[in-house]
């Protein structure tokens, strides 16, 4: 769970900054996205292959 707290005379805008910071960092928003619609299991499967195929191409680039 993810707690921010209020330092002295901080705006709303700027703790609200610092929330969704920490959420991106904690890769909430990620996740959110993730199951904010239907995959299908053959689109899964295949996205999957993709990010491995780019992570292999990446490393023999290196």
């Amino acid at each position: 769970m993810i707690k921010v707290k209020s330092r002295g005379n901080e705006s709303i805008e700027q703790l609200l900054r610092r929330f969704k910071k920490l959420c991106e960092k904690e890769g909430l928003t990620k996740d959110i996205k993730k199951h904010a619609y239907y995959e299908k299991p053959s689109e899964r499967r295949r996205r999957r292959q993709r990010k491995s195929q780019k992570r292999a191409s990446q490393v023999m680039g290196s």
